[in-house]
């Protein structure tokens, strides 16, 4: 497994691995053919939900062009363009686009998908109306850095959108909501889905060690962002967040 994912002993700080980026491409890459189960099964279903309430949340408008970050699948892409939005999709393991060009919206506009690296975008200066990421801002080992490729790439008005993990204030949601990440769903993932590179018990200890709302909200506003606000999902177990480019 120590070309593949996470051993138990990697996982105290996942963010301060120089090592994260590659592991974590090739835990995806892993998990590819299952990731779309995973997601549905372990979210029961509210993952598709939460991708919606993020489309709502970036106001967009048909016609306009949405770069969607961390694309994985193309999940949050197939949204957008359910919006009649032009989307391109963007994911630094080819495995999940691959499987993310096989998907489509009858009726609307297809996305199309390159690969690339949320640190250095294959896409212009001021090219996008809307800058997306679901659940990918955490697994970047230079968050900030990332930040500001997406400020970079957005025009004057353009809108950020982010969807993350978070960690519920109200304390029994907490316990509950860390029992079944860190207990009840690696069990039944690696039961189910034959996950063995520990992509599920990563995930709530990426989670656990990430920046918390003020941090993420604070690192917005360093990249040039304004108008920067968040939002809680389910209890506070998932949350939004928008910043606006002048």
């Amino acid at each position: 497994m120590s070309d593949k994912g996470w051993q138990s002993d990697q996982l105290g700080d996942v963010h301060r691995r120089s090592d994260k980026a590659t592991r974590v491409r090739s835990m995806f890459a892993a998990i590819a053919p299952s990731y779309d189960l995973n997601n549905r099964l372990h979210s029961f279903g509210m993952d598709q939900l939460w991708r919606r309430a993020l489309v709502r949340m970036s106001g967009v408008a048909a016609g306009e062009r949405v770069l969607d970050v961390a694309t994985g699948t193309g999940d949050v892409a197939l949204a957008f363009a359910r919006r009649d939005a032009e989307v391109l999709g963007v994911d630094f393991t080819p495995e999940l686009l691959r499987i993310a060009r096989g998907k489509r919206v009858e009726g609307h506009p297809r996305p199309l998908y390159v690969a690339g690296d949320a640190k250095r975008l294959p896409v212009a200066d001021g090219s996008f109306d809307v800058v997306s990421i679901a659940f990918g801002i955490r697994n970047v080992d230079e968050p900030e850095v990332a930040l500001g490729e997406f400020y970079r790439v957005l025009r004057p008005g353009g809108r950020l959108v982010i969807l993350e993990f978070s960690q519920p204030g109200f304390a029994p949601v907490r316990w509950m909501n860390r029992l079944y990440c860190e207990v009840v769903m690696p069990r039944t993932a690696a039961l189910i889905a034959r996950d063995r590179v520990n992509a599920y018990r990563y995930l709530p200890a990426s989670v656990s060690t990430f920046w918390d709302r003020g941090a993420l909200m604070g690192a917005m506003g360093e990249a040039g962002f304004g108008a920067v606000r968040s939002r809680a999902l389910t209890f506070g177990v998932a949350r939004l967040y928008r910043g606006d480019k002048a």
